[in-house]
């Protein structure tokens, strides 16, 4: 009798949600027929805006509950009801044999509740309603509410108060430990975990380690050390989370045991694999990281992923041969596969294999999807080829979003190479017609057009009136900054520059901007030497470093040194710079400063690789050496 009740109490609210739903009844009916009481015929066709919130389809899939086999527990006539104080007057109150359950009324209160957004009183409702006898599944309930509407600490309390009251029920084990990974409370983490594990060693942990890997260096070493004392030989998921903090923390000889442990449970699962080959790489030859994922990828031929991380350490080790020969072998058994198709299209780009390149590219071509990357990278192989018209073929017929810049830039460039203005300009003007998101690159293309004719004035008008369009438009604004001039458009210049400043304080190329034009209107000043200084002393490897920029700093400082005469602070500055990347700007000053000292067999060497390099001057020397 108490497991028929039990279910039908599980069975009643996806009764009346169905019967709600099918036959457009009220809430009222739908309880009365639920009841097994008798309704008033005028209810089939009233409405009611309520709405229960979906249901497990195992409980949905139950069938209907009879009038024979409900508890009769009203015999009045019910009139009709249109809201939930209605429906409460039409549940019975509670028995004190039924004290100890959940109550039915509270559920349905609850539900209600929750459907109206009212989701403090369902919570309310279901928490209190969850410590009864027999509660778990309006445990469940209540956390699944928890999590959507508090903060994990709390939905952690909650659970683990739970669990305090219900010792043994299993999964209430595993809530707490995840919900005490994702609060980063470690070491209530490392109990439930261990708790588990004393349990059953090879329980499966996966869910439980779902999202909750930390993103601070501190909180994963708290978790790791609240991992370390749980026994983990026999668990390949709890031994893999070891491996990956251990690697993480540069202790591949430890992290490599925990690894071979989870391996040793599942030797072919792929991310273990891979997880293995990254701890590998910091201990190992790469030959011998090679020899490891080739021999598991030939254990698992059908395994892409593993194809690929092998192609890709081929190419870190740039050996981009072996990669592409592997990359072939790949296409060969993926033949479908369009992710390897492109990359063996663009490594074949790379080792100059056209024709391979060209095939795979137009394979690809033939999917929707991959149209526009086949035919951006088709582009990029004819430029190589250099068949330039073939390449505008393709280039000019890139429409995704990501792509259609670039290739409309190069478009650009093919054309002024043909010294074909207008078609250049009448590229961008349609590049701002179809895509108003690049209108602001479009001006500044074609500004950069104007001033590469003389036609500086006309560039800047260009820009101002672009600017007037997309005001704050900081490409627009930087673009004009650069073609003012640093004496005569002082005032405007340094403006702008504030403006931009104030806009990205940490953008380096405004603040060298900047510094240019500080140093140009003021021999040494403090503030430009600082700014330029500032922007050469940060180190390679340091996110904000930028190969151009710094040589720009450099150019800027060595130009100041040059002013005021120090030659040898010039040489300095640029001449290993000039070694490694020349550039016609770093070659002048270097040959100003070496005429400085007087020094001819310096000039004449480096006049030499000038002309060699830029086809510098066309007159006699010291002519040549006043250009510039």
């Amino acid at each position: 009798m108490h497991h028929d009740q039990s279910r039908l109490r599980a069975l009643l609210h996806a009764i009346i949600e169905r019967l709600c739903q099918r036959h457009q009844l009220t809430l009222s009916l739908a309880v009365c027929l639920c009841l097994g009481l008798p309704a008033h015929a005028n209810h089939a066709n009233s409405s009611s805006n309520i709405k229960l919130p979906e249901i497990p389809s195992a409980i949905a899939n139950e069938t209907a509950v009879t009038a024979s086999t409900s508890p009769k527990i009203l015999n009045t006539q019910i009139q009709t009801t249109k809201s939930v104080s209605d429906i409460n007057r039409l549940l019975p109150s509670e028995t004190p044999a039924d004290f100890s359950e959940p109550s039915l009324y509270a559920l349905l209160d609850a539900e209600f509740a929750a459907d109206r957004d009212d989701t403090e009183r369902a919570l309310t409702i279901y928490k209190q309603q969850s410590f009864k006898q027999d509660a778990t599944a309006v445990f469940e309930r209540a956390l699944s509410l928890s999590l959507r509407n508090e903060s994990v600490e709390d939905s952690l309390r909650f659970a683990k108060t739970w669990q305090d009251q219900n010792p043994d029920h299993v999964p209430a084990w595993f809530y707490v430990a995840h919900l005490a990974l994702r609060a980063h409370d470690y070491e209530l983490a490392g109990e439930s975990l261990n708790r588990i594990l004393s349990y059953d060693p090879r329980a499966d942990l996966s869910e439980i380690l779902i999202g909750i890997y930390p993103n601070t260096d501190e909180d994963k070493r708290e978790l790791l050390a609240a991992l370390q004392p749980i026994d983990s030989e026999q668990n390949a998921s709890l031994s893999v989370l070891k491996a990956g903090l251990l690697y993480q923390f540069n202790e591949p000889e430890v992290a490599i045991v925990h690894i071979d442990r989870a391996l040793a449970r599942q030797p072919d699962y792929v991310p273990f694999i891979t997880l293995r080959a990254d701890i590998l790489r910091k201990t190992e030859p790469s030959e011998a990281v090679i020899h490891y994922v080739s021999q598991a990828r030939l254990r698992n031929p059908d395994s892409k992923s593993l194809y690929l991380y092998e192609i890709r350490y081929l190419l870190d080790l740039k050996q981009s041969e072996q990669a592409w020969q592997l990359l072939l072998d790949a296409h060969e058994r993926f033949v479908d596969d369009e992710e390897i198709t492109l990359l063996a299209a663009l490594v074949s780009l790379d080792v100059e294999e056209y024709a391979s390149a060209d095939q795979l590219l137009n394979m690809l071509a033939k999917s929707p999807a991959y149209l526009d990357q086949a035919y951006f990278y088709l582009g990029i192989s004819a430029e190589r080829q250099q068949r330039f018209e073939q390449a505008k073929y393709y280039l000019n017929g890139v429409m995704q979003e990501d792509l259609v810049l670039e290739a409309r830039r190069k478009v650009v460039s093919f054309e002024l190479l043909n010294d074909d203005v207008d078609a250049a300009v009448a590229t961008l003007e349609k590049l701002r017609k179809d895509f108003s998101l690049f209108a602001p690159d479009s001006f500044v293309m074609q500004a950069d057009i104007l001033w590469q004719q003389n036609e500086a004035d006309e560039a800047l008008r260009l820009l101002t009136r672009a600017a007037r369009k997309y005001p704050n438009n900081e490409m627009l604004l930087f673009a004009r900054v650069q073609l003012l001039d640093d004496k005569n458009d002082y005032i405007v210049k340094r403006t702008l520059l504030n403006h931009l400043q104030t806009l990205d304080p940490t953008n380096l190329s405004y603040q060298l901007s900047y510094a240019q034009l500080l140093l140009a209107n003021e021999r040494s000043s403090e503030q430009g030497l600082a700014l330029a200084t500032a922007i050469i002393e940060i180190r390679y490897d340091d996110p904000r470093y930028d190969n151009e920029l710094h040589l720009q700093a450099l150019n800027i400082l060595a130009a100041d040194a040059l002013a005021t005469e120090d030659y040898q602070q010039v040489i300095d500055y640029l001449q290993t710079p000039y070694d490694v990347f020349p550039t016609l700007r770093s070659g002048t000053l270097l040959l100003r400063a070496y005429q400085g000292q007087g020094n001819n067999e310096k000039v004449e060497a480096l006049l030499a690789d000038l002309q060699q390099r830029f086809s510098f001057g066309q007159r006699n020397i010291n002519d040549r050496i006043q250009l510039y």
